[in-house]
Formats: C-alpha cells, structure tokens, sequence
C-alpha cells in the first residue's frame, strides 16, 4: 500500500499521480490535502512518514510546490528516507541506493508526465541489498 498526501501547491498532481496508480492497480491511501485551499505541509508529510514506520503502508508520495519543505518534514521521523526527485534517474538510484520510502516530488517543478515515469521508476526500483548501502543506511539510522 503506498502512502500519499500533497499540500495546496501538489494538489493537481496529486490527482494525476492517483489516476495513475488507479491504471496501474496500485493500492495508496489518500492522507489530504483535499483541495487547493492553504495548508501546512508538515500535518501532511508526517501523516504519510507515521504510517510508514507503523507499517500501515510501505511507501510513500509526497506532493509540495518544490517537494524540498515535504521531504524535510517527513525526515524528521525515525525510520523515514524521503527523497525529492524530478527525474528518473534520481527516483532509481535512492531506491537502489538509499532504499528511499518516500518520493517527494515538486508540482511547480516537474511536468505531469515526467512525473508520472518517476513515480514508475521509484515505485519498480527494489532496493540493491548491497553491503555497502546496507552500511550507509545503518549510520543514518544512528544519528
């Protein structure tokens, strides 16, 4: 089950992005915002980062304006790697690398159908297992 949520900036894109997994038979759980109406980004992000590490959900999507406010917020919680990415080689490698669970991705950066193939690449990238990206993750988890 993928996690998603947006603030007003992300909302547009946010529908796309569901419309998108709606196609392609993905489970997600819609954690608002529900319009375009100013909200606080961080309610949003932490809603999606707590059902993660609950294990409610096992990734997650969140939509700002540059996705940089979002990802912050979100790497706040213990357990929590979120990455911005607007294109698909970064979506790739912080899932293979990093094993990334949260994509944030900016709605006033990124077109609609590039970020379509970016919630693709990141959602069909598995995470290498390689030693020493096992290593790297274990030290951020220490800080």
């Amino acid at each position: 089950m993928i996690a998603i949520a947006c603030d007003h900036g992300g909302y547009q894109l946010k529908l796309e992005v569901m419309k998108h997994l709606d196609a392609r038979g993905i489970e997600y759980k819609d954690f608002g915002c529900d319009s375009e109406e100013s909200v606080d980004y961080p309610e949003f992000a932490h809603k999606v980062g707590n059902a993660i590490v609950s294990g409610e959900c096992e990734l997650g999507i969140l939509i700002c304006g540059t996705g940089i406010g979002m990802s912050i917020a979100a790497n706040k919680i213990n357990g929590i790697r979120a990455s911005v990415c607007n294109d698909c080689y970064t979506a790739e490698l912080t899932r293979e690398h990093n094993d990334a669970n949260i994509l944030a991705m900016g709605a006033r950066v990124i077109g609609v159908g590039v970020a379509l193939k970016v919630v693709d690449t990141f959602l069909d990238t598995p995470f290498s297992n390689d030693e020493r990206h096992l290593r790297r993750i274990a030290q951020i988890e220490r800080v």
